[in-house]
Formats: C-alpha cells, sequence, structure tokens
C-alpha cells in the first residue's frame, strides 16, 4: 500500500499521496512577463539555472507559477492578483509586470529585469539600497548604448544620409534614448526619421512610413513586443534591405544584422539568483540593484551578404559573436 498523509482543511481530511503533500509545501515562485510564452523559453531557462545556482529545482525544492499577459497590458493587474493570492514568496517579472505587482502588494518580495531606467520607472529610489519589497536587475545601459548603437550603424552604412528609427509607443524606455540617437545623428550628419508600432499588426504600416521616407539605415528601439515578434520584424526589415542594428543579440540570431546591449539572458538567470537568495531569507532592501558588466556585440555575417554591404573588419575583430 502507497503511503499518505492526511492534510486537514476546512476541519475535514483528505487523503493525499505523500509526494503530493511534500510538493504542496514548497515555497512558491511567482514569474510574470508582459510577453507570450514561446519567444522567451530561453529567458525560463536562464532564470532556472539561476535559481539552481541557490539549491532550488523545480519540481523538487520550490515550485514556479509562470503568467504571460501575451503583449495585453490590461492583463498585467490581473495575472499580478492571481500570484499574489496563490500566495507566492517572490515574484520575479519584466518591468511593466513588476509595475504591476508593486502597485498590488507592498510585503511580498518582487525582482525586476527591466531594460531601462529602473529609477526613472519608479520602480526603485536608490540601486544601492532600494528600499521597500523591490529589487532586481537591469541590462539597461543608459543613453550611451542608444548613441554608440548609431555610430556602429554609421560604420556599417556611411553614406546614409537619413535614418530611420523604430519605436514601440507603449514602451517607456523609448524616451530615454531617443535624445543621445538624435544628437548622435546629428553629429555624423543625419536626419532622423520615426516610425511607431504598438503591435506586431501595425509593423505594416510603419515600413510604409519608413519605406516613404526612403532612409537608408534603421535603428530599432528594443522593447518587450518587438523582442516577442523579433521573426516578423526581422524579416521585414529584410524585405525593405535596410541596415538595422537592434538592441538584444535574439535578434541578430534570428537574422538582424547588427545588435549592441547587454544580456537579457544573464539578467534572468541573476535574477533567478536573487529570487533564491530571497527564498533563502534575504530581503530585497540587502539586494542592491545589479547593472550590465557586459555588453554584447553580435553580428550577423549571413544578412550583411544578402545585403550586400560588407562589414568592417574593425567591427568584425570587435564583436563577441559572428554569425557566419
Amino acid at each position: 500500500m502507497r503511503r499518505r498523509e492526511f492534510v486537514w482543511i476546512a476541519g475535514g481530511a483528505i487523503a493525499l499521496p505523500l509526494g503530493a503533500y511534500a510538493q504542496s509545501r514548497l515555497p512558491v515562485v511567482g514569474f510574470l512577463r508582459t510577453t507570450r510564452e514561446q519567444p522567451f523559453r530561453h529567458l525560463v531557462a536562464a532564470f532556472k539555472a539561476g535559481l539552481g545556482e541557490t539549491g532550488f529545482v523545480e519540481g523538487t525544492s520550490v515550485a514556479i507559477e509562470y503568467r504571460f499577459a501575451d503583449h495585453q497590458l490590461h492583463r498585467l493587474p490581473g495575472l499580478a492578483a492571481e500570484l499574489i493570492r496563490r500566495p507566492v514568496s517572490v515574484i520575479v517579472a519584466n518591468s511593466q509586470a513588476a509595475e504591476a505587482a508593486k502597485s498590488l502588494t507592498s510585503v511580498i518580495p518582487i525582482v525586476f529585469v527591466t531594460g531601462d531606467d529602473p529609477i526613472k520607472r519608479g520602480l526603485i529610489a536608490n540601486l544601492a539600497r532600494p528600499a521597500g519589497n523591490v529589487t532586481g536587475l537591469s541590462f539597461f545601459g543608459g543613453g550611451a548604448l542608444a548613441a554608440k548603437r548609431m555610430e556602429l550603424l554609421h560604420e556599417l552604412a556611411p553614406k546614409a544620409t537619413s535614418v530611420a528609427v523604430l519605436q514601440d509607443p507603449n514602451w517607456p524606455g523609448t524616451a530615454a534614448e531617443m535624445p543621445d540617437i538624435e544628437a548622435t545623428a546629428r553629429a555624423l550628419g543625419k536626419t532622423v526619421v520615426v516610425a511607431r508600432a504598438a503591435s506586431a499588426s501595425e509593423f505594416e504600416a510603419a515600413f510604409a512610413t519608413i519605406a516613404k521616407a526612403d532612409p537608408g539605415a534603421l535603428v530599432v528601439i528594443g522593447s518587450p513586443t518587438f523582442t516577442g515578434n523579433r521573426a516578423a520584424l526581422v524579416a521585414l526589415v529584410a524585405r525593405h534591405r535596410l541596415p538595422a542594428i537592434y538592441d538584444l543579440r535574439e535578434n541578430a540570431e534570428a537574422g538582424g544584422l547588427i545588435s549592441f546591449s547587454g544580456s537579457i539572458a544573464d539578467a534572468y538567470r541573476q535574477a533567478g539568483v536573487y529570487a533564491g537568495r530571497i527564498l533563502n531569507g534575504a530581503k530585497p532592501a540587502e539586494l542592491p540593484v545589479l547593472l550590465p558588466s557586459k555588453f554584447e556585440l553580435v553580428v550577423n555575417l549571413r544578412t550583411a551578404k544578402a545585403l550586400g554591404i560588407t562589414v568592417p573588419q574593425s567591427i568584425v575583430i570587435r564583436a563577441d559573436e559572428v554569425i557566419e
């Protein structure tokens, strides 16, 4: 006969297999993102690897509740509320999802992963001493990254006199990058044309705007919507035969020409480490917000060949990865 233990619920008792009872007592981590699940499974894997570094393995020593808003931002408060009612011991979330969770709880620890400035977003007030129940990781490099992307694009397309900038109007990080993009463009003698797309369904219209302006190159300001629909976005860029620079290596791996960024996968690994430390008793206020220490330059030479572009050797030798 299999061993069973009795669990008292509302004055009665039910019999559960011992393994199920043990699992019910595991600490629970909530994992919340604004995006769909499928394009970001590598981030889930990185997060679980970080948990593993602190001794927590899903299904054995920790349970994980996953919630994805499928780019429908109005769903975030409800999804965050589900995790809070569960209840979870800590919530790991990207920035807009962390904002939703923060608005609902000042008790449950929240670990954010953001691609923009967490202070300007209002997630925390101080990087070294975050205080309250919120801390996290940023792969944001500030306006200097936006300027560097523009300089790299100039090396790839020096004859381009105008550059298109694709923005997601729902992504607050756009505002932090535009001043440096515009200033660098002016210094390089280029004009800037702005196109906007808040969802994949608006990509075609945005590229119609870009085509009408006939720029010589494109800067894609990153957002979860763009990264989550990177295959469709990269395909449109290829159709319009534009040399383009992106914010994350995932876009270059999907066929984009070049990317320059901090590592989002490493940020999620670190978020797993922070979640594990909190499960082990650390307080969010004791964990300073971590900033990127490594930046990745990825060049896709296959895409360059398809565009008829010769990537300067000065870029190739600086690249962390060259896709051939």
